[in-house]
């Protein structure tokens, strides 16, 4: 089970994730309240341990600005919450690329990307109806709303890799303990507690 903490955006979220060691950490471009600019993720990938993939996360950019981040070694894949199609995603050839789909999306019609993540929209932080993720022949990320009260049902979804990115904060910025706990448990290094009784 891989494990993304993503909206890092605080110099010290970067000594957290490269304490805890997600697998990936995601900075934002578009538009939110955990964006950053080229130069403050430039410097953050400099600090970021090399064991950790950077992910661009992006909403209709202009195919150039993500080209001119993985050219510059500043994002290890592009992430892709907006309305990206088939022949958009054809032309970062050679770039990771995951996908966002929402509830009711058409997997078919970005077919090739590397990777598909369900999500209940763009950065909603609201959970969705699991069971109704569709058999996809991609490895898949799962967001949207995940924390510490449903991380042990969250990994029984059996995706590729865990997204969280609220779910690792109090009161609007990255936990350090938070971060810690959530890579172990989906590690398998931390029992929940009904598995805890059952020992």
């Amino acid at each position: 089970m891989k494990i993304k903490i993503c909206g890092v955006f605080n110099p010290c979220d970067i000594d957290y994730v490269n304490e805890a060691l997600p697998d990936y950490v995601g900075f934002v471009f578009a538009e939110s309240r955990r964006q950053i600019n080229n130069q403050t993720a430039r410097e953050f990938k400099k600090k970021l341990d090399p064991r950790i993939k950077s992910v661009g996360v992006f909403v209709n950019a202009d195919i150039s600005d993500i080209k001119y981040l993985y050219g510059a070694g500043v994002i290890d894949v592009a992430q892709l919450h907006g309305e990206e199609n088939f022949e958009y995603i054809k032309k970062l050839k050679g770039i990771p690329v995951i996908k966002t789909i929402l509830p009711g999306g058409d997997c078919n019609s970005v077919i090739n990307a590397d990777y598909f993540l369900f999500d209940s929209g763009a950065g909603s932080g609201k959970t969705f109806d699991w069971s109704g993720i569709p058999k996809v022949p991609k490895p898949f990320f799962l967001a949207g709303g995940i924390n510490l009260d449903n991380i042990h049902e969250a990994v029984k979804v059996n995706s590729y890799c865990i997204d969280l990115s609220g779910g690792a904060e109090t009161d609007g910025v990255k936990n350090r303990e938070k971060i810690t706990e959530i890579v172990k448990i989906c590690r398998g290094e931390l029992c929940s507690p009904a598995q805890e009784e059952a020992l």
